[in-house]
């Protein structure tokens, strides 16, 4: 009994001590989505900073493709030694009920590290959609059902899964348009070539303020400081609504856990500094740091959030 004891506290002691010398090489971190996309660009920016404060470099890999499901079945499949990482989202929780076929589960084959960032996303229409504010545009969409469409980065990605919810609260039919990347569908909306679509705030707003295209509610529950004269989906017709796009990092399962301990650490240490919250603030971000166990634990609640919706409208994937 004792030598056991002994044995179990020096591995464990022996795994904390490696901890604190990981990394020792480079870290591939694993985006599975198109460049150009808030995943990535946040992406970017985090493996930035931690190639600086853990004196590696931490190197950004896009797999997108399948929903997301070809890169992170890569990085559920790779070695659980710290060395791959995944940048998640909220895609992520959608694909346990709408994938289920897939080839990982994510509970079982990836570990939580922590949670990234969330922002509200921007409901927005071409100039071209003759409403001018959200209630405009349901009216539109009740006089011709199924005439109007809505873009997405692809099936089951936060975009795609906010424009299910608005349709199911608000009790419209509008056609869902799938792309191959956010940047695509942006694309789309902007040419005047798809009525409208819901982005992250960050990187569609810059389109709304240029007066390029009609910003009409955000999906928070308060309105967002970025847009305060632009009201959220809840006020402008639908209550009960809420969408937001959400990033967080995953590891293999049964990666040591000093290594997810010590990365949530540091991952915490730079979203929570001083410059990178009021940066983030600016563009309507706010960090959304975790313990493995917190994030855990959000990660599951998200998964049954967006099963209820999967299952009450019948949502498959072609």
């Amino acid at each position: 009994m004792i030598r056991g004891a002994c044995a179990l506290l020096y591995a464990l002691s022996a795994s904390a001590a490696w901890a604190q010398s990981y990394p020792t090489h480079p870290v591939k971190v694993v985006v599975p989505y198109a460049v150009g996309g808030s995943a990535d660009v946040y992406g970017r920016f985090l493996a930035a900073k931690l190639s600086e404060s853990m004196g590696h470099p931490f190197v950004i890999e896009n797999r997108p493709g399948g929903g997301a499901v070809i890169g992170t079945d890569a990085v559920a499949k790779s070695a659980p030694d710290g060395y791959t990482l995944l940048v998640m989202s909220n895609t992520h929780t959608v694909n346990e009920t709408l994938i289920p076929k897939k080839p990982y589960d994510l509970m079982r084959d990836l570990a939580p590290v922590t949670g990234i960032n969330s922002q509200d996303l921007l409901l927005v229409a071409a100039p071209g959609v003759k409403a001018n504010n959200l209630r405009e545009f349901i009216a539109l969409a009740k006089q011709a059902p199924g005439k109007l469409n809505y873009a997405s980065s692809g099936p089951g990605t936060p975009y795609h899964m906010a424009g299910e919810l608005f349709k199911h609260l608000a009790g419209v039919d509008i056609v869902h348009v799938p792309h191959k990347g956010s940047d695509q569908a942006r694309t789309a909306v902007l040419g005047g070539q798809v009525d409208m679509m819901f982005d992250a705030i960050s990187t569609i707003v810059s389109h709304v303020h240029a007066g390029k295209l009609k910003g009409l509610a955000t999906t928070g529950k308060s309105r967002s400081p970025v847009t305060p004269n632009i009201p959220t989906v809840g006020e402008a017709g639908v209550p009960g609504y809420e969408a937001t796009i959400w990033l967080g990092l995953m590891a293999p399962a049964a990666t040591p856990r000093p290594v997810l301990e010590r990365l949530s650490a540091e991952v915490n240490k730079v979203i929570n500094s001083p410059d990178v919250k009021e940066n983030w603030g600016k563009q309507g971000a706010a960090p959304l740091g975790m313990s493995p166990e917190e994030f855990g634990k959000f990660v599951r609640e998200d998964i049954a959030k967006w099963a209820k919706l999967v299952k009450e409208t019948g949502m498959k994937v072609d």
